[in-house]
């Protein structure tokens, strides 16, 4: 594989820095996804979610365990892959400054304005609590400073990091990669053997197999460790722009399908098993079942994102004026990947907060939220975000070019 010796290095032959609209289409996929994510923890009998409906179900648990073991570390392969882009146009520094430009602003912005609202209606739920939302602010902000958690540094009674947790790690992922790249470039040469026999990219599993079995799960992390999460992004980085990576991906897209639903097919009916035992811990047990659960999550969770990445890479015809409506709303999308994500939570909470009282099934109560949560989010992103300058930096965004319309 072709050695990033830093970010000034032309890039290997044949590695187009254009950019891929299916993984814009994928990160859309994804964060849209979340609305029916988190609606459906207001009904799940295992989650403790902000609201909680009176009348829960199991199945959510297995439908959600077929979306968390790709859904978030698709996002991270992609932001890694974003990356390497940025870090070649702008250098170590500019990428630093960039990305507490467009991760850190929406993250101090988004905690200081719409995170405490989730914990507040999780005590309105209980009838007995009557404090006011101002009233309840300050008791938000209370905070410490608290490095055993790290990246997670402040801690307090009812202050949190919510669904943002994303921002924080992939924030931390970025800036330890730009002090990296800056004092000590990185060169990679031996992921190119991986590349060339059938099915030799299922190793870089391995690692990630290993961090889960034994540093464990953390479920507030959709189910994943946030070291496992470091190995995607830097996977995206390394990897996923070198063209013999991604032709492998292409070639191999089938057995990794196949051996990641193979994986799943075992690992979650024993991570069932490895969880129910009294007082017994899945996520962190150290049990021989809980590891070797752990370890086939893991292995499948790359295995799936390799089958993703390998089916959507498509070779395309050149772009012409039929294209045009697609890629307006591919760049709309792409726009609005971080915005939409920043904000669909709290909303979700809110609706459901008032649904959950009405006595219907969970099939109409569900849909209710999914429906209203994202004509909310998709309408305060377009009517209350995208349309002025200072929200545009508020969440994140970039300014509008001639081109991305």
């Amino acid at each position: 594989m072709t050695a990033r010796t830093g970010p000034s290095q032309p890039a290997a032959p044949g590695n187009h820095a254009a950019r891929r609209p299916e993984l814009d289409a994928m990160r859309a996929l994804v964060v849209v996804g979340l609305v029916f994510f988190h609606a459906s923890l207001v009904f799940d009998s295992r989650d403790d979610y902000y609201v909680k409906n009176a009348e829960t179900t199991q199945i959510t648990f297995f439908i959600a365990a077929l979306c968390v073991i790709w859904a978030m570390p698709l996002l991270f392969l992609i932001a890694g892959l974003g990356s390497w882009h940025s870090m070649r146009r702008r250098g170590p520094g500019g990428f630093a400054v960039e990305r507490l430009l467009r991760l850190g602003v929406p993250l101090v912005f988004a905690t200081a304005t719409i995170m405490p609202l989730p914990q507040w209606l999780r005590l309105r739920a209980d009838p007995a609590y009557h404090e006011s939302y101002l009233a309840f602010l300050p008791k938000f902000y209370t905070v410490r400073l608290d490095l055993s958690d790290f990246p997670f540094i402040l801690r307090g009674t009812y202050f949190e990091t919510g669904h943002l947790w994303f921002v924080v790690l992939l924030l931390t992922f970025s800036l330890l990669l730009a002090a990296v790249a800056r004092w000590a470039p990185p060169t990679l040469e031996w992921p190119a053997a991986l590349s060339r026999p059938r099915g030799g990219l299922l190793v870089l599993g391995l690692p990630i197999a290993l961090v889960c079995a034994f540093v464990g799960l953390e479920e507030s992390f959709s189910g994943w460790s946030r070291w496992a999460f470091l190995l995607f992004f830097l996977y995206g980085y390394f990897f996923v722009t070198d063209p013999r990576f991604r032709a492998a991906m292409r070639r191999d897209w089938v057995p990794a399908a196949i051996v990641g639903v193979a994986l799943v097919a075992v690992g979650v009916p024993g991570f069932v098993i490895a969880g129910d035992a009294p007082g017994a811990d899945a996520f962190t047990d150290m049990t021989p079942l809980a590891i070797g659960a752990r370890a086939l999550y893991g292995l499948a969770g790359w295995c799936w994102l390799v089958a993703i990445l390998g089916a959507l890479d498509r070779p395309r015809t050149p772009s012409t004026g039929a294209d045009r409506p697609p890629r307006r709303l591919y760049a709309y999308l792409s726009s609005a990947v971080l915005p939409l994500y920043v904000l669909h939570q709290p909303i979700v909470v809110a609706v459901a907060y008032f649904v959950v009282g009405w006595k219907a099934p969970i099939l109409v109560e569900y849909l209710v939220i999914v429906v209203v949560s994202l004509v909310l989010t998709v309408g305060v992103y377009d009517l209350l975000v995208r349309r002025t300058r200072v929200t545009r930096f508020l969440f994140g965004m970039r300014e509008p070019t001639a081109t991305s319309g």
